[in-house]
């Protein structure tokens, strides 16, 4: 994986080491309290230089390590383990030079080891308990006896009560801390799914109008043909003909279109795949279609659908008209729950050096008149149904182009 694509580390373990920041002076403090109780009220005979050294350690240590992580953005979870190794290194030294196995302080190895289960992933969770394991291990076999003119019975219980209160307190600290991060998470990923849904809705509405615009671009053409050859016909004083009546039939016929399209674009609906192609062919009457394969007469679809094939027969109708052979070719079938089409153009065909499918950007077309969104849309139609899509070199010319959309998630449709 290149450095580009590195994945970015996450904040937990840089919030966790924090954490343990503070409660390393919690411990600091206990355990100085402890040292003096035990000495000063007890008479209990403590070594305590290594007892006092290790406390300076730790303090020393957590003066560096709260500064450390302010200089960077980012903290490896091997990093908070390492800081997690430290305190139980040094609660390996203090138990074991002020009891071993029967300082009921040794029951904290059990609060690291939750905490680490806790914040870190499993791997350097697992480490940490075989660490707190063998921490416990050798404060066991390495312990120094205590000394006390007291009944160790009855320091034994004091003890066990204190470290449970520390315990209780440490745990419910950092437990509430986690509860409360987990809940801001949570609202954020609430805030990031409901921007998510309402920006899908934005996305798929844009890519709705832009597919009717440019199905609006090839009737109105038409339109504007027909009535340039009715206003030169009007021009001359000539009576109407059939030939003209005809082309205002037509041209009526493709206004209603024209409308249709624009009230679909305000309210969209499922369509007829059937209707669809025979609006096509009077918007395109000078392309010859010769279609094969039958559709259920109850199967209603997406307008993203209906807009996907009429840019691709527009697409098939243009390449071939610009090589003189205006036929298409259409194949349509349903079958559990997939819809299959294949359009063949009689144009030119494949041009090698220009990529059918653009991965990214829009108007980019090879026709001098074309608006460069037509394959594009259709191409980001069947990626957002999940569909497949292939271009082919049709025998003995042209362009085949094939699509595979799974429909049995879609409601309304029935076969």
């Amino acid at each position: 994986m290149s450095f580009a694509q590195r994945p970015p580390v996450s904040r937990a373990p840089h919030s966790f080491v924090r954490t343990l920041c503070i409660l390393r002076w919690v411990a600091i403090a206990g355990q100085a309290a402890a040292i003096l109780v035990a000495s000063k009220f007890l008479d209990v005979s403590l070594p305590m230089l290594p007892l006092w050294g290790g406390v300076l350690a730790l303090v020393l240590f957590n003066l560096i390590a709260t500064a450390l992580p302010q200089r960077s953005e980012e903290l490896a979870p091997g990093v908070a383990f390492m800081h997690l190794m430290a305190d139980m290194l040094a609660l390996t030294w203090m138990v074991a030079w002020s009891g071993g196995i029967d300082n009921p302080f040794g029951m904290m190895f059990l609060v690291l080891t939750a905490l680490g289960a806790l914040a870190l992933p499993r791997f350097w969770a697992l480490l940490a308990a075989l660490a707190s394991v063998a921490g416990y291990g050798v404060s066991a076999l390495l312990g120094q006896p205590l000394v006390s003119p007291h009944d160790q019975h009855t320091l034994v219980p004091w003890g066990m009560a204190v470290t449970f209160l520390i315990s209780v307190a440490i745990v419910c600290s950092f437990l509430t801390r986690l509860a409360a991060g987990l809940r801001s998470r949570e609202r954020e990923l609430a805030a990031l799914r409901e921007r998510f849904t309402r920006n899908e809705g934005i996305v798929a509405l844009a890519t709705h109008a832009a597919s009717m615009a440019h199905e609006l671009n090839t009737p109105l053409a038409t339109m504007t043909l027909l009535a340039d050859e009715i206003a030169e016909q009007v021009g001359t004083g000539q009576p109407p003909d059939d030939q003209m009546r005809q082309d205002v039939r037509t041209l009526g016929e493709l206004l209603a279109l024209c409308r249709e399209r624009i009230r679909n674009l305000a309210v969209p609906s499922q369509v007829d795949l059937v209707r669809v192609v025979g609006q096509w062919t009077l918007v395109r009457p000078a392309v010859e279609l010769k279609r094969t394969g039958e559709l259920p007469p109850t199967l209603r679809v997406e307008p993203a659908i209906a807009h996907l094939l009429q840019a691709l027969l527009n697409n098939a109708a243009d390449a071939g008209e610009e090589a003189g052979d205006p036929r298409v070719e259409l194949h349509l079938s349903y079958q559990d729950g997939v819809l299959r089409g294949e359009v063949r153009d009689h144009g030119a065909g494949m041009d090698p050096e220009r990529p059918l499918l653009p991965a990214s950007g829009l108007f980019h077309s090879g026709k001098p008149q074309g608006l460069g969104v037509g394959l594009a849309l259709s191409h980001a139609t069947v990626e957002q149904w999940g569909g497949e899509m292939t271009l082919t070199a049709g025998q003995g010319g042209g362009t085949r182009i094939r699509f595979t959309l799974p429909l049995h998630k879609q409601s309304g449709v029935a076969s």
